[in-house]
């Protein structure tokens, strides 16, 4: 399945309507599209939103010709959009669309919510007395972890990256880059492992050698 084909899917995705298979697939398309991830962050509070739609409301939105009724939004949104979208994944892109416009035409301040950043979920600081110093700030998605790396008294030479191990054993390269004449680097990167599953993160040189180790705690 190619990116632009995947990338149609993200509505789906965000509300659930994936069989396994896909949402595996979609998993590992977002740990490599920046632009996706960026959507899906955009849209992560869009579910909250929709839950304050009526049950007979939402079907009305999604019903090509019928209006969107006035009045503000009490809950119920889901239950009825989860039974429709199995009947048409694409209708879920086109109500999401409609959905948000009816409750911003209502009142409903959709943009600060969405646009609301919190502070990271975890933060481990490395400060060598002859190496790296750099703090890795872990964001928990609903697609995975974002890992945001802000360091100094980095090597000047050659290339590094990021892997997250799994408790699980298993390892993702999360960001990979250029090492800059300053030993200066801020950069982030995505991997597709859940914050309560990574163990450890490992900063690595070109030729593979760890160059600094963070242990994960346990949530």
């Amino acid at each position: 399945m190619s990116g632009t084909e995947l990338h149609r899917l993200l509505g789906a995705y965000l509300l659930g309507g994936l069989d396994p298979d896909e949402a595996a697939a979609f998993d590992r398309h977002l740990a490599d599209c920046r632009d996706c991830r960026a959507e899906l962050d955009e849209l992560a509070s869009l579910p909250a939103l929709l839950d304050a739609v009526p049950v007979p409301d939402a079907v009305a939105l999604t019903t090509p010709g019928r209006p969107a009724p006035p009045g503000p939004p009490p809950p119920g949104l889901l239950a009825a959009l989860a039974g429709r979208r199995r009947r048409s994944r694409l209708l879920w892109s086109a109500a999401l669309a409609t959905v948000a416009a009816a409750c911003l035409a209502l009142g409903v301040l959709a943009g600060p919510l969405l646009a609301q950043h919190a502070g990271p979920d975890a933060s481990y600081s490395v400060a060598a007395a002859n190496g790296p110093r750099f703090t890795v700030d872990l964001v928990k998605k609903t697609w995975g972890t974002e890992l945001a790396v802000d360091g100094n008294s980095m090597p000047v030479n050659g290339t590094l990256s990021l892997w997250v191990k799994g408790r699980d054993g298993a390892e993702d390269r999360a960001c990979a880059w250029t090492a800059t004449p300053s030993g200066k680097v801020r950069i982030t990167g995505a991997t597709p492992l859940q914050l309560a599953s990574i163990g450890s993160i490992e900063m690595r040189n070109g030729r593979q050698q760890t160059v600094a180790v963070i242990t994960v705690a346990q949530p």
